[in-house]
């Protein structure tokens, strides 16, 4: 344990190295090489990886992105805009070792806090805050797309059979479906009083996982109606994004948009669905829930230098005005404004 040596460089658009071995912090959908080039890229952000080796072995590794902008200021995020991320260990000595560099770091560049997306929590003096409220939701997949329609209740069955009605088709791509896609969430973030990324961001995933990412795109009467991003990787299908127009909510379109995502990740050959994480008890949650998948922890730590974590919450007070008056804006003022604002969010 005495060869342990920390490093911290710049992450410069290459892939974070790999630990070998087993770990007690286990590896996390945000640890594959792919995610954190893709944000920074997407995002113009700076990440730095922070790496332990003992010897010539590589026992841990820690990704963080600097995230800052003119309205919230500066943070230090593993990862933003995906769900996990933070440490991936051998040891809690090696994971001590790097929250204590990220610590560091988040000193050194000043920012007010240094976020972790954990499910695994790391024990640790300067990670003074946490957050346990939302839980992420994922669903085991058999092996065929007829064992899991047989795992639904006749009540989600008969909704999927209720949106046929409305002649849904179904297309799946790359980059040429990107216009349609992002017609359908920016219209679905303005509704939701959320700013929205940039087309690039998407267009940097959909690159960096070359033909494991893909877009798919509802149409009714011609017109997009749904669409998601969908990652496929190490036996797991993630849903980053997904988006339904308001309007077109009578026709089941979200509802047919994701029996199709589940048939899909299954023909990928992966054994979990990650729909993300909810707050438990809420809406989504139970969206989730219909379809069988079930809570796992979301342990997001803090080491908290200035401010309150609280401030960025969507319900605090004074973000909830500014939701009611983005949710006012015409579409194309949020599409220009949106990207600068929401990559400076945490």
């Amino acid at each position: 344990m005495n060869n342990l040596s920390v490093d911290v460089r710049e992450l410069d658009g290459q892939s974070p190295t790999q630990v070998s071995g087993e770990c007690d912090f286990p590896k996390l959908a945000a640890h594959h090489p792919a995610w954190a080039p893709a944000i920074c890229r997407g995002l113009s952000h700076t990440g730095f990886v922070i790496t332990v080796r003992d010897a010539s072995d590589v026992v841990g590794v820690l990704t963080v992105v600097l995230v800052k902008g003119p309205i919230f200021g500066r943070f230090l995020v593993s990862l933003p805009y995906i769900n996990t991320g933070g440490v991936w260990a051998r040891d809690e000595q090696v994971a001590s070792l790097l929250v204590d560099r990220a610590c560091d770091l988040a000193d050194k560049l000043d920012v007010k806090y240094l976020e972790l997306r954990h499910e695994v929590p790391v024990e640790h003096p300067r990670l003074n805050f946490r957050k346990t409220e939302k839980v992420h939701m994922r669903l085991p997949l058999p092996a065929t797309d007829e064992e899991l329609d047989a795992s639904f209740k006749s009540k989600l069955r008969s909704q999927v059979r209720k949106a046929d009605q409305f002649d849904h088709s179904v297309a799946w791509g790359g980059k040429e479906l990107l216009n349609e896609f992002y017609h359908v969430f920016a219209i679905n973030m303005r509704d939701l009083g959320t700013p929205v990324f940039s087309r690039r961001l998407f267009a940097s995933v959909l690159d960096g996982f070359e033909g494991d990412a893909e877009l798919c795109v509802v149409r009714g009467d011609g017109q997009p109606q749904a669409a998601a991003l969908l990652v496929h990787a190490g036996g797991v299908t993630e849903v980053p994004s997904a988006s339904c127009l308001r309007s077109q909510n009578h026709t089941g379109a979200n509802m047919w948009m994701y029996r199709h995502l589940l048939r899909r990740a299954i023909e990928r050959g992966s054994t979990q669905f990650d729909f993300g994480r909810s707050s438990v008890g809420s809406g989504t949650y139970k969206f989730k829930a219909q379809w069988g998948a079930e809570p796992d922890p979301a342990v997001w730590q803090y080491y908290v230098r200035k401010g309150s974590v609280e401030a960025m919450r969507p319900d605090n007070a004074g973000n909830q005005r500014l939701i009611k008056i983005w949710q006012k804006l015409p579409v194309w003022l949020t599409r220009l404004m949106g990207p600068t604002i929401v990559r400076g969010i945490p």
